[in-house]
């Protein structure tokens, strides 16, 4: 009843806060004919030149060379002078919440409606920032889940949203959520909130975000940088709960991601057969073997790392508990994601946007390039490689006949200047445009 009745308030709060940002940018046309200077495509192949794009309804129905003409009643949209591309994927986000000044008291003030608010706010920047799919990897209140409902019924603007619903963890765990509180405030959360303890309550927390209506499973398989707990990278799941987490998810068809730190604990996980871990700070020539025997993914987060290691040295900005964490580990990913790179290691995009401010994704692909990755290459780690990991190749990630009319553009072209793309000035998600500069 009380679940029901969070998640009835949610959906409340977040279609009468946004609902007028879509009915300003709703207007769809039978078809959109783009005129694109430079076409990549999100695959391996070169870029293209003065190109036609078609697009009618919500899908992609022609690629042409040279700029056709539109026919009587279509719409143009003239990017000649710029760059058209896959809309972006985020792997990595959190859509309702933002680290800032004074945030770790929020949940003793936010009430489920106040965070409802926030997510849909934080979900227009980033579609407007050019990502129009993202992966939201821990939530509270199940909001992610309303927030993602509401996008699909056009009652808000935002990008696609396939979400974990709450992270799960075990006892005292990273995302156990009644860390650092005091005796009488401190509760004992149970897998039905995401903390767990043995291979029974794991099968039934997954089977709890099933039945949430969550689209894939987050686990924190060690500690972490903005935890109330004293290690950034122990590991905390038992083999058999890991087992037993990764077995269940398949029976639902959800995939599994992870946090984690800690080489221990990644080893442990990738044995287990998760698709993806997050972060990846301690990895070593030893975890990049078995991530490429078992084919799992790497979502990176440098600009996470680097907005934690910044704001520690601000007095007050985190908990003192939170502030060496924060100063060892955050400044390592960028490391880290260039040897990966090296090993072969699988790169798909994420920032853990929520831990910096929302709309300012982008910047993770001039620390992708920093790192060593050619500019097509992190492009494709936001597209292509982002759609497999997701299992959405088929709808989504490239520029191709028959997949959903999901589009990004920019002035310039990003192979020369991979900066121009935290200024996106085209966006099309579904067929609507909802940026045109």
């Amino acid at each position: 009843m009380i679940r029901t009745l969070i998640s009835s308030v949610v959906l409340v709060a977040i279609t009468w806060f946004a609902a007028p940002s879509y009915a300003n940018n709703s207007a769809t046309n039978t078809a959109v004919v783009i005129h694109a200077g430079v076409l990549i495509d999100g695959t391996s192949a070169a870029p293209r030149e003065q190109v036609t794009v078609r697009v009618e309804n919500n899908k992609i129905v022609s690629i042409q060379a040279g700029f056709q003409r539109p026919k009587q009643g279509d719409t143009l949209v003239d990017l000649t002078d710029g760059t058209l591309m896959p809309g972006f994927i985020d792997m990595h986000t959190h859509l309702t919440s933002q680290m800032e000044p004074g945030s770790y008291i929020y949940r003793f003030t936010h009430n489920p409606a106040d965070v409802a608010f926030r997510s849909a706010h934080f979900a227009a920047i980033t579609l407007k920032a050019g990502f129009t799919t993202v992966r939201d990897l821990g939530d509270s209140f199940n909001t992610s889940i309303a927030l993602r409902n509401a996008i699909q019924k056009n009652l808000i603007i935002g990008p696609r949203i396939y979400t974990a619903g709450k992270s799960l963890a075990t006892t005292g765990g990273h995302a156990d959520p009644s860390n650092g509180l005091r005796d009488g405030l401190s509760t004992t959360p149970t897998p039905t909130e995401g903390v767990l303890n043995g291979p029974l309550e794991a099968r039934q927390a997954v089977r709890q975000r099933y039945q949430d209506g969550a689209n894939l499973i987050k686990i924190t398989a060690t500690g972490g940088v903005l935890s109330l707990a004293d290690s950034g990278d122990n590991p905390q799941f038992m083999d058999d709960e890991l087992e037993a987490i990764v077995q269940t998810a398949r029976d639902y068809g959800m995939r599994v991601a992870v946090h984690a730190h800690g080489k221990e604990g990644m080893m442990r996980a990738i044995r287990a057969g998760v698709d993806s871990i997050e972060h990846g700070t301690y990895m070593d020539n030893e975890v990049f073997a078995l991530m490429r025997e078992h084919k799992t993914w790497y979502v990176p987060t440098i600009i996470a790392g680097k907005t934690v290691a910044e704001r520690a040295e601000i007095d007050g900005y985190f908990p003192e508990q939170v502030r060496p964490k924060a100063r060892t580990i955050g400044p390592l990913i960028q490391g880290t994601l260039s040897r990966a790179y090296e090993a072969g290691v699988r790169i798909a995009f994420g920032t853990d946007a929520g831990v910096f401010d929302h709309g300012n994704n982008a910047l993770e692909f001039v620390y992708l390039v920093e790192a060593g990755m050619p500019e097509l290459e992190a492009i494709r780690a936001a597209t292509s490689s982002a759609a497999e990991l997701l299992g959405a190749s088929d709808i989504l990630g490239t520029v191709e006949a028959g997949k959903l009319a999901d589009l990004v553009g920019v002035h310039g072209n990003p192979l020369h200047n991979i900066a121009v793309l935290r200024q996106v000035d085209f966006v099309m998600k579904n067929g609507v445009v909802y940026k045109h500069q």
